[in-house]
Formats: structure tokens, sequence, C-alpha cells
């Protein structure tokens, strides 16, 4: 049974004026969850992002559906075994959300606390935590003493503090830099892998996705519209919204206006190749071309590596006789997908 599992699960706000119509945050969401995965949930702002996350924490409850997290449904529960559920389930949030007059320590320590860990249990926890994590040479600071990136490492010692099974990254590395989201998405892994904790990323950077994820959703108005292994999404997504997300990490054919500009700046004959993981190298197939008195420019595109696993789309420029180039081309599509652009 998957760790967590959604079942056609709505949620609506009432409205807030008299008047307006109630907001519909979820729309029959239906989700699951394995146990080690590292499941990225993407969408643009408003998409029910957070809604979902508070929904699997068990913060709101659903206006209808089913949630199952670790084999219990949330809807059944009284409030006290629901703080039961949120003890293994941590939470890493965008702004940290430190105790400011509290140490690393001390914020390290303080779920220990809510939940009952005998304190005779609390040095060793928190001494592990923080090596693991790399601070432990900081364990006497305070949050303002600390960089942005030491700061969500703090908060990712804290959300593990009492051994949770889930862990809810919530935009986790949307205020930090480019390198420091690296380090953070890098010891967000090392979680996953030695401590074996499913984690759900929730993110509107395809990059954290393809970074991190071994599987994602792409979340709109609500509704789950896209979903799979985060290779297949990238190598072949089927909606706009998703064709969006990946093409702002992924390069992949020209839009009608840049492909007029090639046309303008390069004479030969345009077409795409696309490659995916199993299909011949690039150089098996640039051999095949020159082979054949074929020249080739390359002018846009790219190949990508996810986890991995290869694919990519190259439109090139090609000159030569048409049927110098119809034969090679002939060859070349034994190899890869071919598109001619016209």
């Amino acid at each position: 049974m998957p760790v967590i599992q959604l079942s056609e699960v709505s949620k609506t706000f009432p409205p807030r004026t008299r008047g307006e119509a109630p907001l519909v945050a979820l729309d029959r969401v239906s989700l699951e969850i394995e146990e080690g995965d590292i499941y990225g949930i993407i969408g643009y702002s408003g998409a029910g992002k957070s809604t979902l996350v508070r929904l699997i924490n068990a913060l709101e409850r659903s206006t209808s559906g089913s949630i199952v997290v670790g084999g219990e449904e949330l809807s059944t529960l009284k409030e006290r075994e629901l703080r039961r559920i949120r003890l293994g389930i941590g939470m890493v949030f965008q702004q940290f959300n430190l105790f400011t007059s509290r140490t690393v320590w001390g914020n390290v320590e303080y779920p220990l606390t809510v939940a009952g860990v005998p304190k005779e249990q609390h040095q060793k926890r928190i001494s592990e935590l923080l090596h693991f994590v790399g601070l432990a040479d900081k364990a006497h600071s305070y949050p303002d003493q600390l960089s942005g990136g030491q700061k969500q490492r703090v908060g990712i010692a804290r959300a593990l503090a009492t051994g949770p099974r889930i862990l809810l990254a919530d935009e986790a590395t949307s205020a930090l830099d480019p390198e420091t989201t690296s380090e953070v998405l890098e010891l967000l892994q090392r979680v996953n892998r030695e401590f074996g904790v499913t984690i759900v990323v929730i993110t509107h950077e395809m990059e954290v996705i393809r970074s991190i994820a071994n599987k994602v959703a792409v979340m709109d108005s609500g509704r789950i519209i896209e979903r799979g292994d985060v290779f297949d999404i990238f190598a072949n997504p089927q909606t706009d919204a998703t064709k969006r997300f990946v093409s702002t990490v992924v390069q992949a054919v020209p839009e009608p206006d840049e492909l007029e500009a090639l046309k303008r700046r390069h004479p030969g004959r345009i077409v795409t190749l696309s490659f995916t993981d199993g299909d011949a190298s690039q150089s098996t197939v640039f051999l095949e071309l020159a082979s054949g008195g074929v020249g080739f420019e390359l002018i846009y595109g790219g190949i990508n590596d996810i986890q991995g696993r290869t694919f990519g789309h190259l439109t090139l420029s090609l000159t030569g006789t048409d049927d110098a180039i119809d034969a090679a081309l002939a060859r070349v599509g034994a190899l890869a997908a071919v598109t001619e652009v016209r």
C-alpha cells in the first residue's frame, strides 16, 4: 500500500464575502506516493500545492474524498489521533520558521520536547542530527547568526528530530541562491537514501524536480493534470502547462518565431533530431551524416541528463545536395526520430 494515498480529494473554502462563490482549492485529486519516493508536486501560484500539503499533514480536513497516510484514513481520526500522525510527518518551510529566541540546539530540541521524548535522550539525538546536516559547530548559535542555507539545514534537522516516516518540503529552496539550493537538495537526497524517509517536494521550479525527484505530479487550478516518472514527463510532456514548466530547463524545438529567425541566418535544410534513452549516440548520427557527404551545423537545442538517462532535441542546418541529404536522413531515421522543419 502507498505511504500516502489520496482518492478523489476536494477542498472547498467558503466565500470571503457575501455574493462570492466558494473557492475550490482542490478538485477531485487522486495521488499515490510509494514508500521511499522523492515525489515532486509542481504548479504555479494558486494551483493548490499548499492546500495539498496541509491535507497530507492533517492541518486541514478535506471537503470530500479519502486521504490515507501510513495506512490510516485521516477523515475518521480525532484531533488527538491526528497529532500522533503528525509526529510521523516532518515539515521543511520556505522561510525556515525557526525560533529566533532559541539556539540551533534549542530549535532541534523543540519537537522532541513536544513529542514527550525523555530528556536524557535529547543530547544524543540532537548531536547526531547536527553532525548529519553539518552544523555541529553551530549548536549554540542563534538563527540570525546563520546564512540562509544554514537556517534550512537547521530546519531539516528539526524536521527529522522525531524520526518521521514522511518529510514534506514546501518550497524549501525558493529563498536560497542556486549554489545553496544544490547543497540543500543534496542533503534531502541523503535523508531519503540513508534514513529511508519518503519526501514530498512542493515547488514551482522545474530544476528542483529534475535535480531530486523520481516522480512528479503537475497541478493546475486545483487538479493534477499530468503525473509520472520524472524522465518521462521531461522527455514527453503532454499538457501545455507541463510543456511550459519543462521549457524553463530544457531547450526543445524552436517556436515559430525562433524558427523564422533561424531560417534567415542558416540557408540549409533544417531538421530536428529527437533522442531518447537507448537511441544511438549523437556521434553515431553525426558520422552518418558526414559519411554521406552532408554538412551540418547545430543551431538549436541540446541533450539533457535526468538521473543518468538522456533525452533531447537537436535542430541542425544541413547542407549538400538534396539527394545526399535525403539518403542520409533515411539512414539516420533508423537511429533517432527525424523531423524536417519547413
